[in-house]
């Protein structure tokens, strides 16, 4: 069972968020978007919220700063949260301007929200979770398109609810957060979609 919510953990990643999110929306969109059109967006998000974390990822572990791969130590998380804030920002107003897809603008704006908040809770010596911090933007996202678009992606957001069970039962098991850490965590993510939901829905 270790072994599977391990696995668990390492698949649904908050690493992975960004970019889950990027191709939901180009899934379930009906605005005309063509594959150069998408790649053009999921190329560089990729690269800004995924290789260059993880290349981070191991430069700060070789210099000492971080010791494993889901960082329990909280003086630990800064330092990716920092790196994590700066190249979101970079997506948002580099990749994906407001007037171009105000959906994934904002969206993004959610997780910088969500990742400050974070960050902020660090000083105050609280860690929430990521995986559910992320899953809840994830969540959160996917029912606003759906409202958006007033397209039926029942089954989708059903998975996403299983996933998020999963997520946050694996987490309990391998005694990497408590349940308030987890239920805070999955909150901020929930919240920071839905406030800035006024702004495209």
């Amino acid at each position: 069972m270790r072994i599977f919510f391990r696995s668990i953990s390492y698949i649904f990643h908050p690493l992975f968020v960004p970019l889950a999110g990027t191709w939901a929306y180009f899934v379930v969109t009906p605005k005309y978007s063509p594959t150069a059109l998408q790649s053009a967006n999921i190329l560089p998000i990729f690269i800004l919220t995924v290789v260059i974390p993880i290349i981070a990822f191991f430069i700060l572990r070789n210099i000492g700063l971080v010791n494993g791969v889901f960082i329990p130590a909280i003086e630990e998380r800064k330092y990716p949260l920092y790196i994590h804030i700066i190249l979101l920002l970079m997506v948002v107003y580099k990749v994906i301007p407001n007037d171009y897809t105000p959906e994934l603008h904002f969206y993004f704006f959610g997780l910088i929200a969500a990742a400050m908040t974070a960050l902020l809770l660090l000083f105050l010596k609280l860690k929430v979770s990521m995986h559910l911090m992320g899953m809840g933007g994830l969540f959160m996202f996917l029912v606003c398109l759906s409202i958006h678009f007033e397209i039926n992606i029942t089954l989708a957001v059903s998975l996403l609810t299983l996933a998020t069970g999963l997520v946050a039962t694996s987490r309990l098991y391998l005694k990497a957060h408590s349940r308030p850490e987890i239920a805070i965590g999955f909150l901020i993510g929930l919240l920071s979609q839905l406030l800035l939901v006024k702004f495209w829905l």
